[in-house]
């Protein structure tokens, strides 16, 4: 069929690359609808594997619906798809803002997202067979030919989204902002190209109908982002007891600080990750003296921590003046720029990382230690906790076999590991990983009261486990340890102690099972 045949006022051949490239343009907002559910849970809730499944499962599900669905909408195809489009640039524009919302306010999350992940894939599933009709009545060809084309352009929108959400959208503009955004572009390259290009073959009622239509949801997504920065803030907000100060989306995370006074009239400074409390100024010192003391009572000519971005276990390491170099590999440059820069963590820093010792890396640590080639007397391993899959690899066997090959005769590694009270499968499944890396290990646990119960493990490769004890010459200056604490920190009550586990590894990463059991339980 002709272009005139087809009602059309362009040739045949440029009305087909307009309806493909309006195939490209919806496939890549389809993605980063996708994409973005995918990332939103992972920085809410954690476990990205467990958020992925279920919204790939539901979206894949709910094209093939939506597919079905379509079949008697083919008979009005443009009509057809300009709702498709404009209901699909609505409810992917404003998924993440509604997911937001629930998790903040209502408390609910995966149930919301079932339901948002099936709406947007009975969406994008009813737009192929309809783009299939809008093809074939442009020009007739065989159906081997048309699928080919129609998929050639619309897995090459997809590699498009997959690549510019997490590069530009979420970088430049955040969840919200970025999926909003999308949300328009999908209304115009979807209704504004075909209404365009048909205009001949849709009633001038309808056709005017669809205009408005596409109008509104323009407008509602416009509105939508003017107010999304206020709504991100308060949305924010209620998830935090005490008022924000600080609040960033990185490529890595999304970092926030927040400030109060405390019940004593102190300030009550908090970092969050993903929002994981990760310390209170009020008694982050426990934490710290904790982690650090114990380890650097051996060999500490040459430390290296790994995470630890905020600066303070590094406080602690330049405690020791024969510290000769102090290593610190953290994967965001912002939470490095934050701990030389933000003045509450400057103060609780003392400014570590202006000590000429101080060498900071930006790097996995993972990968960076893999291509390393220098020993280390001290190793400190200070990294989130192990709730999805990318950080439980850093508390993996391999990552552990990689830091033991770092470490110098008469070397110590010391690594946070979690709770013993309130997930102790985790921190004994840590301890039991570390000895099957060849580490003779002393676990031991002290009371930090933002924290609660926590744990570290304090090891030594070989079979003789390493003494817990500090050193006399900085003991005195510690706000909370000491040799009385330090015994009673090996004693593990009876209901926490050593249970049946299993170690960690890259192949299996049992800890995000282990986590995500026991914190959602505690």
């Amino acid at each position: 069929m002709s272009g005139d045949r087809a009602g059309l006022r362009v040739p045949a051949r440029v009305a087909r690359t307009l309806v493909l490239a309006a195939v490209f343009a919806c496939a890549a907002c389809g993605l980063v609808y996708e994409l973005a559910l995918v990332a939103l849970g992972s920085y809410l809730v954690g476990n990205s594997v467990t958020q992925a499944s279920i919204v790939l499962s539901v979206m894949v599900f709910a094209m093939g619906i939506g597919s079905l669905t379509a079949k008697p909408l083919q008979k009005h195809p443009v009509v057809a798809f300009a709702v498709v489009e404009g209901a699909l640039a609505l409810v992917g524009g404003l998924s993440v803002l509604m997911l937001y919302a629930a998790f903040s306010w209502l408390d609910v999350y995966v149930p919301v997202l079932v339901l948002i992940a099936f709406a947007v894939g009975a969406l994008i599933g009813a737009e192929i067979p309809l783009l299939m009709t809008l093809l074939q009545r442009i020009r007739r060809q065989d159906a081997g030919s048309a699928v080919a084309d129609l998929f050639a352009a619309d897995y090459v929108g997809a590699l498009v989204g997959g690549l510019a959400f997490p590069f530009l959208l979420l970088p430049h503009f955040g969840h919200i902002k970025g999926a909003l955004l999308v949300g328009g572009v999908n209304a115009v390259a979807g209704i504004a190209v075909v209404l365009w290009l048909f205009r001949g073959q849709v009633a001038r009622a309808a056709r005017a109908g669809l205009w408005a239509g596409m109008a509104l949801v323009l407008a509602v997504l416009g509105a939508t982002y003017a107010l999304a920065g206020r709504f991100e803030e308060s949305s924010r907000q209620a998830l935090y007891d005490a008022p924000i100060a600080f609040d960033r989306q990185t490529p890595y995370q999304e970092i926030t600080i927040t400030r109060a006074l405390s019940l004593a009239g102190r300030p009550d400074v908090r970092l969050f990750l993903n929002g994981d409390l990760q310390f209170s100024s009020v008694d982050e010192y426990r934490y710290h003296e904790a982690l650090v003391h114990p380890a650097l009572a051996g060999p500490r000519g040459r430390v290296l921590i790994l995470g630890g971005g905020d600066g303070l276990a590094m406080r602690e390491v330049l405690k020791y003046p024969d510290v000769r170099s102090a290593t610190l590999v953290e994967l965001d440059p912002e939470m490095l720029r934050l701990a030389r820069t933000y003045p509450d963590l400057v103060a609780l820093n003392h400014h570590a990382f202006a000590d000429p010792r101080v060498h900071l890396v930006t790097a996995d640590a993972f990968s960076w230690l893999r291509g390393l080639r220098q020993q280390f007397d001290t190793v400190i391993v200070d990294m989130p906790d192990p709730d999805e899959v990318a950080t439980a690899k850093l508390y993996s066997l391999e990552f552990y076999g990689l830091v033991r090959r770092t470490l110098a005769p008469g070397a110590r590694m010391v690594v946070q590991s979690g709770s013993p009270y309130f997930a102790p499968k985790s921190f004994w499944s840590i301890q039991k990983t570390i000895a099957a890396a060849g580490f003779a290990t002393t676990p031991y646990h002290v009371d930090v009261p933002s924290f609660g119960d926590w744990g570290y493990v304090l090891a030594a490769p070989g079979t003789e486990p390493p003494a817990l004890r500090l050193d006399p010459r900085v003991a005195s200056g510690l706000r909370y340890l000491d040799g009385s604490v330090l015994a009673a920190a090996t004693v593990f009550g009876k209901d926490v102690r050593r249970r049946d586990v299993e170690i960690n590894t890259l192949d299996h990463p049992r800890l995000v099972g282990y986590e995500d059991q026991e914190w959602k339980n505690a």
